[in-house]
């Protein structure tokens, strides 16, 4: 049974819109731009990315194209049991991050020298930050409140529906599920992966408290 629908309304304008929207931007591209240097340094990235990473190794297209991919399967769940969750972020997140990453890769492979994410020292200096700009990029485009990824949309819709377990939890386990799923498929498993998946709801609600003066 699906929750009722015909009510809910997708793309709203909530107040102070245009600041939301320079947010929301401003978070994506953040978030992509963390992205690639966490997939360049290779010690793990998000589990949606994990997986998406895991899917790349058995087809021939890029890892934008395959996320935009693994976006669509479960926006169709989305639109099928909460539309209020969808919005111009939920379109930005979906559409654009996984391309956003590959285009600051393509930046990288321009302006470092070859061999320099190969180099152990280089990849543990660059860890922390690259963690810190994709969650604050992320905590951004939460909080502007203008949709959320199918990814990050269906935690909320699970919790709403299973009420016995809070979203917390669900959302731990549902981060991961990808990254098992992600591991069997090949995907980059490391330490950004246990962090992101088992700490990344808590991160992001205290960065957004700092962001929400933004838009109050």
């Amino acid at each position: 049974m699906s929750f009722d629908t015909k009510n809910r309304k997708c793309f709203v304008r909530p107040p102070k819109f245009k600041n939301r929207m320079i947010m929301m931007l401003c978070g994506i591209m953040a978030q992509g731009l963390g992205l690639s240097l966490l997939r360049a340094i290779n010690l793990g990235t998000d589990p949606c990315s994990c997986l998406t990473q895991g899917v790349t190794n058995f087809v021939p297209l890029s890892f934008g194209t395959c996320q935009l991919l693994c976006h669509l399967v479960t926006f169709f769940f989305v639109i099928k049991y909460d539309l209020s969750m969808i919005g111009f972020g939920t379109i930005g997140n979906m559409c654009f991050l996984g391309y956003i990453s590959d285009f600051f890769q393509w930046i990288w492979s321009l302006l470092l020298p070859a061999g320099f994410f190969e180099v152990a020292v280089n990849r543990y200096i660059l860890l922390i930050p690259s963690l810190a700009v994709f969650l604050l990029g992320a905590a951004a485009y939460m909080c502007a409140g203008l949709g959320s990824s199918p990814y990050d949309a269906l935690p909320f819709i699970i919790s709403g529906h299973v009420k016995r377990f809070p979203f917390k939890i669900v959302r731990m386990l549902w981060d991961i599920s990808f990254m098992a799923a992600g591991f069997v498929l090949g995907g980059d498993v490391g330490i950004v992966t246990i962090v992101v998946a088992f700490f990344l709801g808590p991160i992001i609600t205290g960065v957004q408290r700092k962001l929400e003066v933004l838009i109050a």
